[in-house]
C-alpha cells in the first residue's frame, strides 16, 4: 500500500522524507516516535487509514522498541540494495573518507580542491 504509493510519487518524495526525518530528529539519535512518523507522513501527502498505519508501524518496529530508524524504513519500501549499488556506495565511501583528512564528517571546498583538477 505505502510502497505503491511512493514509487507513483516518486523520488522527491523518498529523498524528501529523509531529509525531514533528520530535521525532526532534534537529538540525531537515527529514530522517529510513532507520533513523528504518523506527521511525516501526513505532511507528504502519505495519509492512510489508522488500521493500515498500526500494521505498518508493527513491520517497521519489529525490535518493538516503539521507535523505528529511517534505514528501516527505507529497507521496509525498497527492500535491500542490490550488489551493484551496494559496491558503488563502497567506492562512494572510500572517496569521502580520502577527501575527509581531518576526519570532521565534513569536506569544506578547499579540502576537494586540494584532491581534484577539473582540467
Amino acid at each position: 500500500m505505502l510502497r505503491d504509493t511512493l514509487s507513483k510519487k516518486g523520488v522527491r518524495v523518498i529523498t524528501g522524507l529523509g531529509k525531514y526525518f533528520r530535521n525532526i530528529d532534534k537529538n540525531r539519535s537515527g529514530f522517529l516516535s510513532q507520533s513523528d512518523f504518523k506527521e511525516a507522513l501526513k505532511v507528504f501527502h502519505l495519509e492512510i487509514p489508522e488500521g493500515d498505519f498500526e500494521s505498518l508501524w508493527l513491520i517497521l518496529d519489529d525490535s518493538k522498541s516503539d521507535k523505528v530508524d529511517y534505514g528501516e524504513f527505507t529497507r521496509a519500501i525498497f527492500g535491500e540494495m542490490n550488489e551493484y549499488r551496494k559496491s558503488f556506495v563502497r567506492k562512494v565511501s572510500f572517496a569521502y573518507m580520502k577527501l575527509d583528512f581531518n576526519k570532521t564528517g565534513s569536506v569544506p571546498m578547499v579540502d576537494i580542491r586540494k584532491c581534484y583538477c577539473a582540467k
